[in-house]
């Protein structure tokens, strides 16, 4: 159900994180995205920041999802954009994939650290494809104050799940990584990618009263919205962190 969650609750999403246009334009230009760029997204969902940074850049490269649903939205959104020359997309778990070696000069995973079970897993996970000097963006939430247990409970985090900015930037660096750059979201990107679910939630429910994950797509409305207004936008940052491989890794 958690996939499918997201795939009703972000029908209407563009980009599947708290970044605004703005965000990831900055983020192409951190990392050096220009013509002849080859960027590798893992956990790409619809595949916004490789079409978005193929049209401005002229970037390409290749977005890896678990969603047939969201590379579905990738594919279209690349063919109205103009950049299905520069961009492709591969349905497989982004935690077995196998990409070409040394053959990206970005490898990207924004906002999904669970296909490695964390940041240093995935940071392993995004070096298989990245060519010498190359860029790792990683994308992951933080506190921005020590959470009460009841933000804890109501998240359902475990407490090391996640750490402050400062224990984050410690977790990259443990990975091999020195940070060069950051993009942090801002209490209206995390309005807009919060709140842009309930309307989109509340007609899936209305236009599916028989569905059989109606109840827990009630629910999740409710506990969402509920968690964010009450703990997520006190607690709860997230950033892009934007890093190369420390000298001497590989």
């Amino acid at each position: 159900m958690s996939l499918r969650r997201h795939e009703i609750g972000e029908a209407n999403h563009r980009i599947l994180n708290p970044l605004f246009e703005s965000h990831l334009r900055l983020l192409g230009e951190l990392a050096g995205a220009g013509p002849g760029t080859r960027i590798l997204d893992l956990a790409c969902g619809k595949g916004e920041l490789l079409c978005r940074w193929a049209e401005w850049f002229g970037a390409g490269g290749v977005g890896v999802d678990l969603s047939e649903v969201f590379l579905g939205a990738a594919v279209e959104r690349a063919s109205a954009l103009g950049v299905s020359d520069r961009v492709s997309f591969v349905h497989a778990d982004a935690a077995g994939y196998e990409p070409e070696r040394a053959s990206f000069d970005v490898a990207c995973c924004i906002g999904a650290t669970w296909i490695g079970n964390g940041i240093g897993g995935t940071v392993d996970l995004l070096l298989r494809g990245l060519r010498d000097r190359g860029h790792i963006l990683i994308g992951e939430p933080y506190w921005i104050d020590p959470p009460p247990a009841e933000a804890l409970q109501a998240f359902g985090f475990a407490p090391d799940d996640f750490v402050s900015l400062e224990g984050t930037v410690g977790r990259i660096e443990s990975a091999g990584l020195d940070l060069v750059e950051m993009v942090h979201a801002n209490h209206d990107s995390w309005d807009r990618y919060e709140a842009m679910h309930w309307p989109t939630i509340t007609d899936w429910l209305e236009a599916n009263p028989d569905d059989p994950d109606w109840q827990a797509m009630r629910r999740f409305l409710d506990d969402s919205r509920s968690t964010y207004l009450a703990w997520g936008r006190r607690y709860l940052g997230w950033g892009v962190f934007v890093t190369r491989p420390s000298h001497g890794t590989d």
